[in-house]
Parts: C-alpha cells; structure tokens; sequence
C-alpha cells in the first residue's frame, strides 16, 4: 500500500483560528456594550421576549425544561462531554476525545468569566433555577462548541445541518423559559462557536493525523 499523502495543515489551522478569534471578540465586544449599557435590554430582546407567553403552554414547557436538562446542569457539563469522549476512545480517536473535552472545559471556563464580568440582569419571571449573571447563555454556548466539535470530527452536510438546528432550539429553549434575553442567547452562540474552532486550531494536526490513521484502517 501506498504511503498517505502529507496533510497540508497551512491553510486549515490559521482559518480556524482567525474564524474562531474574531468570533470570539464579537461576543467579548456585545459584552462591553452590555455593560456601557448597565445591562439594559436592547430593542430586540424586549420585542421577542413580549412575544412569548410569561406562562408556555405545556408543551413549550415541557421542551424548555427538557432543554435546560439536557444543555445544562450535570448532563450538558459532564455527562455528554465524558459519553462522547468514551465513543471517541473506543473508535480509538484519542485525540479527537481530548478535543471534546478541551473545548467543552474552555467554553464553560469562558462563559463564567464573562458572565461574572457582565452581570447583567436576566428577564423577570424566569421558570428555572439559574445563576447569576444572564449573558452569555451558556447552554446556548455550550450547545454551539458541541456543535462546532461534531462539524470538525465528522465534516458532513448533514452535521452541520443537525449542528445548526440543535443550537438554534437550545437558544430558544432560553428565550421559552425566560431565562435569557435573545441577545444572551446570540452571544453564546459567538462564544461556544469561536471557542470550539480555536481550540480546533491548537488540535489541527493531530487530528488529520489522526483522521487519516482511520481512513487508513478502513481500506
């Protein structure tokens, strides 16, 4: 058998990486404009969040509190990131596992940081226990870097599509439940996103090593 042609990392990892970082910024600058703003909600969040009942009907509330389970607490922090490094070992893609766990770890660690920093109020009524500090959402960011994860592993239309999809209903799961204004949500999404392709960045080579030592295998 012939010897795998070498990857090229040249233009992948710095495209991820300038992606990741300018991402990143937005979200750090809405959070500056939030704070110049004492937290204040913009136009935007004030319009969605009067269109939504301050009482869902049962099933919008069985899905928001289904969603806050799942993208947050226990589960979303440590149950799916350990479950998914555990596939990625038995598929014996060690260093795809550690990227899931590196990112999921950097996305929390740097949503506290900017929630702390922000402070900013949530909306009145909220239907879950949160805590303090309402931007950025960080089931949404949460939900993006796993997202983004999946994309950079598995690199297929219908990844990206499912990726997209769970982000967009994890962010309205917030909104349903009062949790978050929309602009919480929006950061998040800037956040978990631009976390997940940075922390790609730093892991390129080894894993396009790594997905070709699979490719390899299959043959």
């Amino acid at each position: 058998m012939d010897a795998a042609p070498p990857i090229d990392h040249g233009r992948l990892w710095p495209r991820r990486a300038i992606a990741g970082s300018v991402l990143l910024v937005l979200g750090v600058l809405l959070g500056w404009w939030l704070v110049a703003r004492s937290g204040q909600p913009f136009a935007i969040d004030r319009g969605w969040n009067d269109l939504l009942p301050a009482e869902p009907v049962p099933v919008s509330l069985v899905f928001g509190l289904v969603m806050n389970r799942v993208g947050g607490t226990w589960v979303g922090v440590f149950a799916i990131p350990i479950a998914g490094a555990v596939a990625l070992m038995i598929l014996r893609r060690p260093w795809a596992a550690g990227y899931f766990v590196v990112a999921s770890a950097v996305s929390a660690l740097v949503v506290q940081l900017i929630k702390g920093i922000v402070d900013r109020a949530r909306p009145e009524g909220v239907l879950v226990v949160t805590d303090a500090g309402s931007y950025p959402s960080g089931h949404t960011a949460n939900a993006a870097t796993i997202a983004v994860v999946a994309v950079v592993l598995f690199p297929r239309l219908r990844v990206v599509a499912a990726g997209a999809l769970w982000t967009l209903l994890m962010a309205l799961s917030r909104t349903v439940l009062h949790a978050h204004w929309v602009s919480d949500t929006g950061g998040g999404m800037l956040i978990g996103v631009g976390v997940g392709l940075v922390v790609a960045a730093m892991f390129t080579e080894q894993l396009e090593r790594e997905r070709g030592a699979v490719r390899r295998r299959r043959d």
